[in-house]
């Protein structure tokens, strides 16, 4: 049986049919869901096992990115969310859906509290919208999206794209919980490295986190932006593989129900 796949879409969510073929590519039955519907009951989450908060500019990214839509969810839909965690099943925000999941509070998701706000994603440091690829190191942690995989190359397109904490206490449990699953690197894997290979000035180049069960995940990069060769911005003149290094990530998701 395939793992059903619950794509969110509305209101300026503009990656969600990219992300929908993403999860069919790696084997995943997936339907793109109007927030709406979910708010009503016409849809319920209950009867999905993957949830994927996709990238765009949700609500125009008014008085944040990601707040407007943070709040619609938190207020609207946080029962059957926080049960949807507690079944074990997997979500996934991208881009504007990370900023989203941190700033209503399920990432970074320290010691199970999936309800208050300990980080933030900011605005970059250069001051302007960064659409580049980048390269990626994955981190040894627990999160179940990035198992196998040692390094990426892919497109990032965010004004706020800075990953940051409300204090240091938060960032060591980070780091002791294995919860940091991304940095920003150079391409000889360097993920001390400053712009324009950490993209956003991201606190210790963070560039992906999970919870503690490894189990929730969000990333500012696009995986979805690669899932064939000719993604990629050297497909003519370089020798690349026929299947893009971000369907990795959606396989990963499938293989866990698998």
């Amino acid at each position: 049986m395939k793992p059903r796949a619950l794509i969110l879409y509305g209101y300026g969510i503009n990656c969600d049919f990219e992300t929908q073929y993403a999860f069919e590519l790696a084997g995943a039955e997936a339907e793109r869901v109007h927030i709406n519907e979910l708010i009503s009951g016409t849809k319920k989450l209950e009867n999905f096992h993957i949830l994927a908060f996709p990238g765009g500019f949700s609500f125009a990214d008014d008085i944040g990115a990601g707040k407007v839509l943070a709040n619609k969810i938190k207020y609207n839909l946080s029962e059957p969310l926080q049960q949807f965690i507690a079944d074990n099943k997997l979500i996934i925000g991208i881009c504007n859906g990370f900023q989203a999941m941190i700033k209503m509070g399920i990432l970074p998701g320290i010691k199970g509290d999936y309800h208050s706000q300990s980080a933030t994603i900011t605005f970059n440091d250069s001051g302007r919208f960064e659409d580049r690829w980048v390269y990626l190191k994955i981190e040894p942690s627990v999160s179940v999206f990035t198992r196998g995989i040692d390094r990426l190359y892919l497109p990032v397109r965010h004004g706020e794209g800075k990953f940051a904490v409300r204090d240091r206490t938060v960032l060591k449990n980070l780091y002791d919980n294995k919860q940091i699953a991304l940095k920003y690197c150079d391409a000889k894997g360097d993920t001390q490295a400053s712009y324009p290979w950490n993209p956003n000035g991201a606190l210790d180049s963070i560039a992906g986190i999970c919870d503690q069960t490894g189990k929730v995940y969000g990333m500012m990069p696009h995986p979805e932006g690669f899932l064939f060769r000719t993604n990629h911005p050297r497909w003519t003149r370089d020798d690349i593989p026929e299947s893009g290094e971000g369907l990795k990530i959606f396989q990963n998701a499938v293989s866990f129900f698998r």
